[in-house]
């Protein structure tokens, strides 16, 4: 196996208790249980989709039989984005099969292509352990970084690569072809995959139009708050752009509108354009109003056109889509996309033409719809640099009715008499809120994340909100500590947060930043400040995940090449090798295929806000209410706004605008609320679980109990 000259690289690391982030150095030489500064090498990979991609048994299979009808020589493969290697083995392997039923002295080469250097460390374990390190060049850099004659010997002949996301073209698809058909590949390479095709359909559902029109959403409020005045609908705003979804979670809540249509078609074994335009009449099925664009993406993997790959959701009835559908199984590495209209969206009566014109650049497609020469275009008007942009989740939660109102109602009273109140997150909400509130309050907002940008947003909406600016001081910045010169020499009366830090999309515990923060502020609180949140409670509910635990199973053999030895650092459950407890994960629960909750929720422990951080331990016993398989555990916080209790807002997952943390078992467990002490069931668990306030992790271990 050749090898590059030992190289290092660096990752960025981010606390998830601070926001403050460091690099961590990675070094090429060495297997060892850490990189550079003792970070594992699991806990580089085990959050990321490699796992989920290498047990999807229809992506392998359709790839392998791809391959094997391609490769029928001898000769140069270039695989593109190598990973773990899957690909190249069995390219490598097709070779071997024909050099041996041809009797041919030739050999072939694989030159496999990785630039992310964890993931090189574990193909080179991949590779050793089938045997094939004397069959590859292996290049620990990018594509585009190589050149024929210096580290190719000639140009390659076929091209394997799957540098493919859930919008297809995200993960630098078309500039990788671009260079390889210049400077790589010979003239009318074969290809696999030979083409990918992306489809789209109009949907109505009120639950996406949730998730970008906040204007509408926020007018159902009485709350008096206007995150988004008349005349300024997208002063807040989701980014113009396809957001990966699993749709068919959605299926019983979206209205079909048009029927599936072609958009745009790449070619593998041809040099791609950089960018490409088309419009296209799309006839309306149904009447309704097109709050959405829902698009996924065919693969044809073989010249014939026999062999295909869909992400396509499952309401689609295509021959060819049908046929792969009844195949291919949940998996969370490639979803579907949507891509939210403006506004309101646009109605539509049936028979009736809706005009769309759809754009792709080298890393993305975008889309406008055109209803009876009224042009959907969003309208961005010039606010100064004071827009923001917010993920969907956030916006829906900034126009759900119930969760404003438990904030309006927990700061009603308390509102009005602090005279400094601190927001400690990113909350536009509640330092508008508390400004409503009170016509005196002088109020300090952090905003860690948005920083000046939040302060040129309130700027602009003051007016429409009815306060003063001279009442709000924005700091902008991560502060480790706040001073008495920071507050002008005044203690704060009331600390708040949602809590919601930006760009902060993982576990829910991370959110126990404001607790860290809360203890930071302390010497610039009164002795009897009022903090909103005053607790956390850690909830957790036994639940039966079939479909996720299968796309994180460990792995053993995948068409025919070993691959056990990925196992422990890519986090696979059922992971024989290692003692370890397994990481908890965020995912959007509701979204993961197949669910049922097996037990009720749960309380696992507490965290109490009026208090410094500390560390927390918290056991509990769960009794199983339905008898069934159990593939884990869901975790998540409410937030304690009131003392007494009387207002709670939880984020499990009934609550579809949060993500929750699963805590998947190493093997299912069968699990029976009878009680009845059948022989391999179980009627109840106990958990344990510990935060670490150093490091901001929660470590969950159970123990199932039977009835006897």
């Amino acid at each position: 196996m050749s090898i590059e000259s030992a190289q290092r690289v660096f990752q960025l690391k981010v606390d998830p208790l601070t926001g403050n982030s460091e690099w961590v150095v990675i070094e090429e030489e060495g297997d060892g249980k850490a990189d550079g500064d003792g970070l594992p090498p699991k806990d580089l990979l085990s959050s990321t989709s490699y796992l989920d991609m290498l047990n999807d048994s229809w992506r392998n299979r359709a790839f392998r039989e791809a391959i094997e009808k391609t490769v029928k020589k001898p000769c140069h493969v270039l695989d593109i984005g190598a990973g773990t290697g899957l690909l190249s083995m069995m390219a490598a392997r097709a070779m071997d099969s024909c050099d041996a039923q041809q009797n041919a002295g030739s050999r072939g080469i694989v030159s496999a292509c990785e630039s992310y250097l964890p993931m090189v460390k574990l193909m080179r374990k991949v590779l050793r352990i089938n045997g094939m390190e004397t069959k590859f060049q292996l290049f620990s850099r990018r594509s585009d970084e190589l050149k024929v004659g210096v580290d190719l010997a000639t140009r390659a002949d076929i091209l394997v690569s799957e540098i493919l996301d859930s919008e297809l073209l995200g993960e630098g698809l078309i500039p990788s072809l671009q260079h390889a058909h210049d400077m790589l590949l010979v003239k009318n390479p074969l290809t696999v995959p030979y083409r990918a095709i992306t489809y789209c359909q109009l949907v109505e559902s009120e639950f996406l139009l949730k998730q970008h029109d906040l204007h509408n959403s926020e007018s159902k409020v009485s709350d008096r708050v206007h995150l988004v005045p008349s005349g300024m609908e997208t002063v807040v705003h989701v980014k113009p752009q396809q957001y990966a979804m699993h749709c068919d979670a959605l299926s019983n809540e979206i209205k079909l509108l048009s029927e599936p249509f072609k958009v745009f078609s790449f070619d593998f074994w041809r040099r791609p354009e950089s960018r490409g335009e088309t419009e296209l009449k799309i006839i309306a099925i149904n009447d309704g109003t097109v709050h959405a664009i829902v698009s996924w993406w065919v693969l044809q993997l073989d010249y014939e056109g026999t062999i295909f790959y869909s992400t396509a959701p499952q309401w689609i009835k295509s021959p060819i889509v049908s046929s792969i559908s009844q195949k291919q199984s949940w998996c969370d590495h490639w979803k579907q996309c949507v891509w939210f209209a403006t506004g309101q969206g646009i109605s539509v009566a049936r028979d009736e033409q809706v005009l769309l014109r759809a754009v792709h650049d080298e890393m993305s497609i975008s889309y406008r719809l055109t209803d009876k020469s009224l042009l959907s275009k969003p309208k961005y008007h010039n606010f100064c640099g004071s827009q923001l942009l917010l993920s969907p989740e956030r916006i829906a939660v900034y126009g759900d009715t119930n969760w404003r109102l438990s904030f309006s109602t927990a700061l009603q009273n308390a509102g009005k008499t602090c005279s400094l109140c601190i927001v400690a997150d990113d909350s536009i909400f509640m330092t508008i809120l508390i400004a409503q509130l009170s016509t005196t309050s002088h109020i300090i907002s952090i905003f860690p994340g948005i920083r000046e940008k939040g302060a040129r947003y309130l700027q602009a909406v003051a007016n429409a909100n009815g306060f003063s600016m001279d009442r709000v001081k924005v700091l902008g910045k991560r502060k480790t500590c706040l001073t008495m010169d920071d507050t002008d020499q005044r203690k704060a009366g009331m600390l708040v947060s949602e809590p919601f830090y930006y760009g902060n999309d993982g576990l829910p515990w991370q959110n126990l930043r404001f607790w860290k923060e809360r203890t930071m502020f302390d010497s610039v609180l009164s002795q009897d400040v009022l903090i909103v949140p005053c607790r956390g409670i850690l909830r957790a509910c036994a639940m039966s995940l079939p479909d996720l635990w299968r796309s994180r199973c460990s792995l053993e053999m995948i068409e025919g090449l070993d691959h056990s030895v990925v196992n422990a650092t890519l986090g696979a459950c059922a992971d024989t090798t290692t003692s370890e407890e397994g990481h908890c994960l965020p995912y959007w629960v509701w979204q993961c295929g197949e669910i049922q909750e097996l037990s009720d929720p749960f309380i696992v422990m507490e965290f109490d806000f009026t208090r410094p951080i500390s560390p927390c331990h918290g056991k509990s016993k769960v009794e199983f209410t339905k008898s069934g398989t159990c593939h884990g555990f869901v975790l998540w916080i409410d937030w304690v706004l009131r003392e007494d209790n009387s207002i709670v807002l939880s984020t499990g997952p009934r609550y579809r605008f949060c993500k929750q943390g699963v805590k998947l078992l190493d093997k299912p467990v069968e699990v029976d609320s009878r009680r009845s002490g059948d022989y391999g069931t179980w009627c109840s668990a106990i958990i344990d679980a510990f935060f670490d306030p150093l490091n901001g992790e929660v470590v969950v271990r159970h123990l199932f109990e039977s009835a006897a």
